[in-house]
């Protein structure tokens, strides 16, 4: 797979289909971007180019941790020059759960870049951001202080990056737990104050400024509840929302496999979107 130095990491992605509009899809938690690859067959199958890409810290591009932006916000700049290097902008930018909070600061960050937004999975409140900030940051804040980067590397996602790249070991064991842990302790610290909005990551306001054609897919399980996802579409003027799988489960999380069932209807919800955004643009 193609490699480029963005902002000085190495990213990984690939690029499905060779023609029509710009699409960049991503996943979810910190998956990698195989985990989006066959949604994005779908939809280059329809026509269009889709990118799709190991964020850092994901998958099989570089480790890097730290700097003083969110760990979002840092995957929203890094995606936005590496769809600079492509010549791919303005594109359609769109992913799930984290994936989708990634999506919407990029439209925030980069509103000129953007020409429409595929949102599903969203996450909000309480439940989610605690949940979701121990899953991210909390776990690996304890084993560094509990046994320094040994530690970390012995834990799952940490673990499938050294399986997959052994040269993530040597990086990890590197860094200084101390920095390791300021950097964790930051993230989870910028994500905790999601909890008090109305969907992680975005204000009512930030919500209320986005002004490119968006879709809102909502989840089903208590970490995307559908109540943040009806939210967001309340809030972003002129959205469209499209219900995959009416009602919650009583679960905290709901495997994105879980939903292939449903990718074939996905795909078209979302091509179908995207022609009728190009056709009031033309």
């Amino acid at each position: 797979m193609p490699v480029a130095k963005v902002r000085g990491v190495n990213i990984e992605y690939e690029v499905l289909g060779t023609q029509g509009p710009w699409i960049a899809l991503s996943p979810g938690g910190r998956r990698a971007k195989e985990n989006v690859k066959s949604l994005a067959k779908r939809m280059a199958d329809a026509g269009y180019r889709v990118l799709i890409h190991d964020r850092r810290n994901c998958g099989l591009s570089d480790i890097a941790i730290g700097g003083d932006a969110s760990e979002y916000e840092i995957w929203a700049d890094d995606l936005y020059e590496l769809l600079s290097q492509l010549n791919a902008l303005p594109a359609y930018v769109g992913g799930g759960s984290s994936g989708c909070r990634l999506s919407l600061l990029f439209a925030l960050r980069y509103p000129q870049a953007t020409r429409g937004l595929l949102l599903w999975r969203v996450t909000g409140g309480p439940f989610a951001a605690a949940r979701l900030t121990e899953n991210y940051y909390g776990q690996y804040i304890r084993a560094a202080q509990a046994g320094g980067m040994a530690a970390v590397c012995a834990l799952d996602h940490f673990k499938e990056r050294i399986e997959a790249r052994p040269d993530n070991r040597a990086t990890l064991m590197a860094m200084d737990p101390k920095v390791f842990i300021a950097a964790m302790e930051r993230w989870r610290e910028q994500f905790e104050r999601g909890a008090a909005l109305p969907i992680i990551g975005a204000s009512e306001q930030d919500l209320n400024s986005v002004k490119v054609p968006t879709i809102i897919i909502p989840g089903n399980d208590k970490t995307h509840a559908h109540v943040s996802a009806e939210t967001a579409h309340r809030m972003i003027p002129g959205s469209e929302y499209y219900d995959l799988i009416p009602g919650d489960l009583e679960v905290d999380l709901v495997p994105m496999e879980d939903w292939a069932h449903k990718e074939g209807e996905m795909a078209g919800v979302f091509v179908e979107f995207i022609k009728r955004a190009e056709a009031k643009a033309a």
